[in-house]
């Protein structure tokens, strides 16, 4: 069973109250209780105990209880966690608290557990990130104490921001943006652009949402590559990318846009706020977003909202299809999910986006923006891919695939051709 550690927070007086923050005051998330007559038990209760006095010593800033239980001997990790405190200083949190899953033991004085980080950001996080840990501990002293030895990241979990670096914080009216290794004025320019990108959401999204962002901002692509946990070729040409897990429910988790400092920084005014506004339209679906929804509904719509008031023609902003469709090599389907995948073909994948921004255009023009937003509803409140195109396309738009291909088909030749 599970040990959920106390959810450590500060009482602290609001600035202000915000719309969609979670609320200010002072949370204890009891200890669930685990077998105690067990000696299992026993220690994950010890454990849990352990990690409460850290997650309290995060949220206080505290240095010396922070480091106090951490292994008296690990001097090396002692100098690299209360480097990573520093790290961490400027964020402004909420809540951090761990669970503990799984204990192994090493002999009597020595344990290892699987554990989670859940951490909310102040303001801005309706549910907790969560960041699975595996942590090491032995037991020291006359009072034989649980004291941390290792804290790394479990077998494919991506890093943490405040792991590369020491964390600038830039507030923006609607947004967060956290930087490592750049310059202030950069962020503060990413931060101006995504607050541009919330209100162009809105008004694309009539749905309730948070309206706020949080950025991420490492200091290069391969720190981007381990905050998601992949290799860095497959987002050289990625300006960014949105983290969280698909809804559906109206509970998902805290997202976060992670930007690609090379790619985003060759883009111009156009091309940076075209990125930031769709990567945003993700925050703000994703709540109705499930395993359901194909790619190229989320990514069209995303699409959509960044294009939306632009004076460029479809040409322009589709080249890759608009090529294609000339040469006469009109595509037969609409864009299967694999067609999305980075560090696979440049143009077949320009392609794939370009076609789910226009079939989305197509039922906006043909049945109309309500319909187009009821219709994306419609395919993420289902929890799997079987059917769920179809039933939408009947009970919204009042069509089957198969038409609608032919209609999209049609349509890209009219635009594009």
């Amino acid at each position: 069973m599970a040990v959920r550690t106390q959810d450590a927070r500060r009482e602290r007086t609001r600035r202000r109250s915000t719309a969609g923050a979670v609320l200010a005051a002072l949370l204890l998330a009891p200890a669930c209780s685990g077998p105690r007559d067990t000696a299992a038990g026993i220690t994950a209760q010890e454990i849990a105990a352990t990690l409460d006095r850290r997650a309290a010593a995060v949220m206080e800033h505290d240095t010396a209880a922070y480091l106090a239980v951490l292994d008296p001997r690990a001097a090396s990790f002692r100098a690299a966690q209360r480097t990573e405190l520093h790290h961490l200083a400027d964020v402004p949190l909420e809540s951090w608290a761990y669970e503990v899953n799984d204990v192994t033991g090493e002999g009597a004085d020595r344990v290892t557990a699987e554990v989670e980080l859940r951490y909310r950001i102040e303001g801005y996080d309706r549910a907790p990130v969560s960041s699975s840990r595996t942590v090491e501990l032995v037991r020291r002293g006359g009072d034989r104490a649980w004291y941390i030895a290792a804290d790394r990241a479990a077998d494919g979990a991506p890093a943490q921001l405040w792991q590369q670096g020491d964390v600038e914080v830039v507030r923006g009216t609607r947004s967060l943006v956290l930087g490592v290794g750049r310059t202030t004025a950069e962020l503060r320019r990413i931060a101006a652009t995504a607050d541009r990108a919330v209100p162009a959401v809105t008004e694309a999204w009539p749905d309730p949402w948070a309206e706020r962002v949080v950025v991420l901002v490492p200091g290069s692509v391969e720190d981007m590559a381990g905050l998601l946990d992949s290799p860095a070729a497959s987002y050289r040409d990625i300006a960014a990318v949105t983290t969280g897990k698909v809804g559906g429910s109206g509970g998902a988790p805290a997202d976060r846009i992670i930007v690609n400092p090379q790619a985003y920084g060759m883009l111009g005014d156009f091309g940076q706020r075209v990125v930031l506004t769709h990567e945003t339209t993700h925050v703000a679906t994703r709540a109705h977003t499930s395993a359901a929804t194909p790619v190229w509904l989320s990514e069209g719509f995303a699409d959509r909202t960044a294009y939306r008031g632009e004076s460029r023609t479809a040409a322009e902003l589709a080249p890759e299809l608009a090529e294609a469709v000339r040469r006469g090599d009109l595509p037969a389907q609409l864009p299967t999910d694999e067609e999305f995948g980075f560090g696979e073909d440049a143009a077949e994948l320009s392609r794939a986006y370009e076609g789910g921004w226009l079939a989305c255009e197509l039922i906006a023009r043909d049945w109309g923006e309500e319909e187009l937003i009821a219709f994306y509803e419609a395919v993420g409140s289902r929890s799997e891919r079987d059917g769920a195109v179809e039933q939408a396309m009947h009970t919204v738009l009042g069509t089957t695939p198969q038409d609608f291909t032919a209609r999209w088909r049609e349509y890209l030749r009219a635009r594009l051709g």
